[in-house]
């Protein structure tokens, strides 16, 4: 019986560098353009309960920012803020995330804000890796690439 052995293969960041190029500095603009409309997405549901949410100011938060983030994973493999700057999440095989690996990399970003220590990881590891790669996109073998380089 053959079986295909599993051989990860994302472009390569010295021979393919355009798909690379600029993605550290775009994933900190998402995520800051992203985090701001989560807030502002709060601040919109806040009235919505007749202020009762403010008891409960951070659960909210957490859960809008959940589903914003997996919404947009599960739909375009990037957040509104990965497709403002031309990002977006990509498998070895080059397919976009689906709806379990969505919800999968929001839940294992969650975690690793919550703490500080794999968030320092996470972001050193961006920084020095050559595909910029964060820790839950190293566990879930995913990388971010610029969009245009996929066409």
């Amino acid at each position: 019986m053959y079986q295909e052995s599993y051989a990860p293969s994302f472009p390569d960041p010295a021979a393919q560098s355009w798909f690379y190029e600029g993605v550290l500095a775009k994933r900190a603009m998402a995520w800051v353009f992203d985090t701001v409309l989560i807030a502002l997405l709060v601040a919109l549901l806040i009235p919505l309960t007749g202020f009762l949410a403010l008891f409960f100011l951070g659960g909210l938060y957490v859960v809008v920012s959940f589903l914003y983030r997996w919404i947009g994973l599960a739909r375009h493999s990037s957040t509104m803020g990965m497709r403002m700057v031309g990002i977006e999440f990509r498998d070895a095989q080059g397919y976009r995330m689906d709806a379990g690996m969505g919800f999968a990399h929001t839940l294992f970003y969650a975690l690793s804000v919550a703490f500080v220590v794999p968030q320092i990881a996470s972001v050193v590891m961006m920084c020095l890796g050559k595909r910029r790669q964060g820790l839950s996109d190293l566990v879930l073998g995913v990388v971010m690439v610029n969009r245009r380089a996929m066409i």
